[in-house]
C-alpha cells in the first residue's frame, strides 16, 4: 500500500508514512507501506512495513502505559466500529483509531550510542546537541548514560538537531524537563527488554500532545522506523552495524549519485525484500511473535 484515500472520510494529512483520516471525534491512522530516507519519500514500498509499524507501536503502547498515558483507542480490527468494515481490507492491521491531541513542536530523542547524526556532531566537537561527551569516543561506541537530545519537526525537509535550552524556549522549561525524563525512562526500559531479545536499541525518538490538560504519548513508539535497532550478537563498537531498521536503506542510498532530494531513487528488488526481512525480524525478537498479516 502506498497511498489510501478512504472514500466519505476525510483525510486530514498526509506524511511521509502515515495517511490520517478524521473519524468522529477521533482520529485514524494509517500507516502506509512507504518508506522514507533522508526525508525524502522513496517511490518504492516495503510490502507489510506499515503493519510492523502499527502492530509494534500498539505492543509497546500497552508495555508502556503504566509509565505514561498514550493516544492509542484501538488497533485491533475486532475493537473497530462496524461502519469501517467496507475498509477493512485497507485498515486491518495497519491502521490506530487515537484520541485527537495537540503535538508538541519538538521530536524527543534519545540516544543511548554513538551513531548518525550524533557521532558526525561529536567528531567536530565532541558534543551532541551542547551535551559535552568524553573524549576519545569511537562510531557505535555506547554512552556512559542515555542523553536527551531533542530535535525540531519539519514539514518538509530535514529535521534539526536543538540544544535543551531551546526546545524549553519552545515548550516551556518544566513541560520539556517532563518529557525529557519521560523520554529517558521509556528509552532506558526499552533498551533493558530488547537486550534481553538480541536487539540493540542504538537510539529512538518519542513525540507527545496535549489532550487537553494531559500529556500523551503518540504516534508510533520504539518502532523500526523510529529507531536504530541493531542485533546484538553482531555488535562490535568503532565502526557502523547492521541494522532492522531503515538504516540499511540509507546505507544502500549512500552508495548512489543522489544529492537526497525528491524525487527519490527506486529501491532494487533485493533491497526490498531485505529490508521487508529486516522489520519482520525486529517484530518477531520484540513480541516474541509473528506479524499478522491479515
Amino acid at each position: 500500500m502506498k497511498t489510501l484515500d478512504l472514500e466519505g472520510i476525510r483525510k486530514v494529512n498526509q506524511g511521509k508514512v502515515r495517511d490520517i483520516f478524521e473519524w468522529e471525534e477521533q482520529l485514524l491512522m494509517v500507516a502506509t507501506d512507504r518508506i522514507s530516507a533522508f526525508d525524502v519519500v522513496l517511490p518504492t514500498v516495503i510490502p507489510n512495513k506499515g503493519k510492523v509499524l502499527t502492530q509494534l507501536s500498539e505492543f509497546w503502547f500497552d508495555r508502556l502505559k503504566d509509565t505514561v498515558e498514550n493516544h492509542l483507542i484501538a488497533a485491533n480490527w475486532k475493537d473497530f466500529p462496524k461502519q469501517l468494515e467496507s475498509y477493512r481490507e485497507q485498515l486491518e492491521g495497519r491502521s490506530m483509531l487515537v484520541r485527537k491531541c495537540l503535538p508538541l513542536p519538538i521530536e524527543c530523542v534519545v540516544r543511548g550510542y554513538l551513531a548518525g547524526s550524533g557521532w558526525k556532531e561529536y567528531q567536530e566537537s565532541e558534543t551532541i546537541c551542547g551535551i559535552k561527551l568524553p573524549s576519545g569516543l569511537g562510531e557505535s561506541d555506547k554512552l556512559e548514560e542515555p542523553i536527551f537530545t531533542p530535535a525540531t519537526k519539519a514539514a518538509t525537509g530535514h529535521d534539526e538537531n536543538i540544544p535543551f535550552e531551546r526546545a524549553a524556549e519552545m515548550v516551556g522549561e518544566e513541560l520539556a524537563k517532563r518529557v525529557r525524563d519521560l523520554s529517558i525512562q521509556i528509552y532506558s526500559h526499552a533498551r533493558d527488554y530488547a537486550s534481553e531479545r538480541g536487539i540493540i536499541i542504538c537510539d529512538t525518538k518519542f513525540e507527545f500532545g496535549h489532550d487537553g490538560s494531559e500529556l500523551l504519548l503518540i504516534d508510533e513508539v520504539l518502532t523500526p522506523d523510529s529507531s536504530r535497532f541493531w542485533p546484538a550478537e553482531s555488535y562490535e563498537a568503532g565502526k557502523p552495524q547492521p541494522s532492522f531498521d531503515k538504516q540499511f536503506v540509507r546505507d544502500y542510498l549512500e552508495t548512489l549519485i543522489w544529492d537526497k532530494t525528491p524525487p527519490g531513487p527506486e529501491l532494487p528488488q533485493d533491497i526490498v525484500d531485505a529490508t521487508a526481512d529486516r522489520y519482520l525480524e525486529a517484530y518477531r525478537r520484540l513480541t516474541g511473535k509473528d506479524l499478522n498479516q491479515g
